[in-house]
């Protein structure tokens, strides 16, 4: 089979994995190799600095000894298989580094073989590239479940990040969709590579004695939302326990998308419109959810609760929080300490601090916040300033409800052009993917809204892999857990030593911009 057939499968095999995400390390370039990595956006997506930048994503094989029902490359499947050499998947890779089609790799597999079978073919395309190409660029793999520690040593010792995706969020849907696997068989693992990275193994017997450091960006999983029956408060409990537990630097979602034929799946419904629009939100409402939890210090169940189970699909977790919390609204901007702040809708960690620096030189106005990037469609119906709520604004939490669902449903109107579906292709245009909008049989009855059914038919559909690039809670597009933890870090000075300085005008606005690019 030829190279480019290879890699048309491969690819195309690799698109169900999530990998939009930092690679959270930095890593100079060294005279004779080739390639660096900075801590900045990865595979298709965007920087905190603004840049795009692309990772090779791609299977060392599609050929898989499991037959798990939910997988498109299940063994019992009937699809064009192949699997790359080590010598090919590193001459592919460096050559796509040289053309500048790419600035990483993201490699993942199915099961061939054996666990240890596979990781060890994987080690040795990755041991090529570091030490016979000298690539030093951003390598992301994902170790297959049930592997030894041995090579998972050696597989960390290689790469910047190891995933290893716990697939569903309970054990009982493990069992029913994928019998040959186990949570305890990814889990033991999970725990392996967070003591390693704790603790710094070392693999000895590799030649690449100045890069020593296991799993530098940390580990990362992945689990399918909608395949099975479980609720949102499952799922973020269970994310909120992988972070505490196994240090993980990220959870992601991804929606389901029912590729086989099965009675164990759910079907996708047809003639009903609006059902791919919950799927679509529910996956962008849970990585909402998940950024409240990471760096807004929400707690899980503040963003949902054994009454509504579900995130309202309609509206984002932080302004429905909001809107169940009317008794600590509205906030006088002037007055609030950091804590307070970053939990206004329309203000993030960014905004927070412009606004705590910003506010020691003045008061600040409706016009100060809109210079300081404030989202004021969201923030302007949960606060003052100097005692005065914005025009046009009327304390009504139905009302408000109303008004966010209107502002949210425009923001996905001038989203439907130019968003990209899946990952993007090296050889091929780019095709157009049409956000969908809700359907007009969803009744707004109140302010918590769950339109969302904890039936596994109801929430599994197609979904585009897109989507995580639309989340719009006011978190920058890809902006890596590292910025985001710098910026909460850098935060925690200026809200010990903030004071209300009265009604001082110290600086002009052109001054308060100055403060607000400073700050940030």
């Amino acid at each position: 089979m030829e190279l480019l057939d290879k890699l048309t499968i491969l690819a195309d095999a690799a698109k169900y994995d999530v990998a939009c995400t930092s690679c959270g390390v930095n890593r100079g370039a060294i005279k004779g190799q080739l390639g660096s990595t900075t801590q900045a956006g990865i595979c298709h997506t965007f920087s905190a600095d603004g840049r795009c930048v692309t990772l090779l994503k791609v299977l060392l094989s599609n050929v898989c000894s499991y037959d798990c029902v939910y997988c498109v490359n299940r063994r019992t499947n009937d699809v064009p298989r192949a699997t790359f050499t080590a010598r090919e998947l590193a001459e592919l890779t460096i050559g796509f580094y040289r053309r500048n089609y790419i600035e990483g790799l993201f490699l993942s597999s199915g099961v061939l073989h054996s666990p240890d079978y596979t990781t060890e073919r994987m080690c040795e395309a990755i041991q090529l590239l570091r030490d016979e190409y000298g690539f030093r660029g951003y390598i992301h793999a994902k170790a297959i479940p049930g592997t030894s520690n041995g090579l998972l040593v050696r597989l960390g010792v290689l790469v910047d990040r190891v995933s290893l995706n716990i697939e569903l969020p309970s054990e009982k849907s493990l069992k029913l969709l994928a019998p040959e696997k186990s949570s305890a068989n990814t889990l033991v693992p999970m725990a392996f590579v967070r003591d390693g990275i704790k603790e710094n193994y070392q693999d000895k017997r590799l030649s690449i004695v100045k890069r020593t450091r296991f799993a530098p960006a940390g580990q990362s999983t992945q689990m399918i939302v909608g395949a099975t029956p479980e609720s949102d408060l499952q799922i973020l409990r269970l994310s909120a326990s992988l972070y505490k537990q196994m240090e993980m630097r990220r959870v992601f979602f991804s929606a389901y998308i029912p590729v086989n034929a099965s009675p164990l799946l759910p079907d996708m419904p047809t003639g009903l419109p609006g059902t791919s629009d919950i799927a679509l939100l529910r996956e962008h409402r849970l990585y909402q959810a998940d950024w409240l939890m990471r760096f807004y210090e929400f707690s899980v169940e503040e963003i949902v609760s054994e009454e509504n189970p579900f995130l309202d699909p309609l509206i984002d977790p932080k302004c429905s929080w909001a809107l169940r919390h009317m008794d600590l609204f509205p906030v006088e901007i002037n007055k609030a300490n950091y804590e307070m702040l970053l939990r206004i809708p329309g203000i993030g960690v960014r905004g927070a601090k412009r606004i705590v620096v910003a506010r020691r030189e003045r008061r600040l106005r409706f016009d100060d916040l809109k210079r300081l990037n404030v989202s004021m469609k969201r923030a302007r119906y949960f606060i003052t300033c100097n005692g005065i709520f914005a025009e046009g604004v009327l304390f009504d939490p139905l009302g408000i409800y109303n008004e966010l669902v209107r502002d949210a449903e425009q923001t996905r109107t001038r989203r439907k052009k130019g968003v990209l579906e899946g990952q993007m292709q090296l050889f091929s245009e780019p095709s157009t993917f049409i956000v969908p909008t809700l359907p007009d049989s969803y009744n707004v009855s109140g302010v918590a809204v769950n339109v969302l059914q904890s039936s596994a038919q109801d929430v599994g559909c197609a979904i585009s892999k897109g989507a995580c690039q639309d989340i719009n809670s006011g978190v920058s597009k890809g902006a890596s857990q590292d910025v985001a933890q710098v910026a909460i870090c850098s935060s925690a000075q200026d809200v010990g030593r903030d004071v209300d300085h009265g009604n001082r005008q110290v600086a002009s606005p052109k001054d308060l911009k100055d403060i607000a690019n400073a700050a940030a």
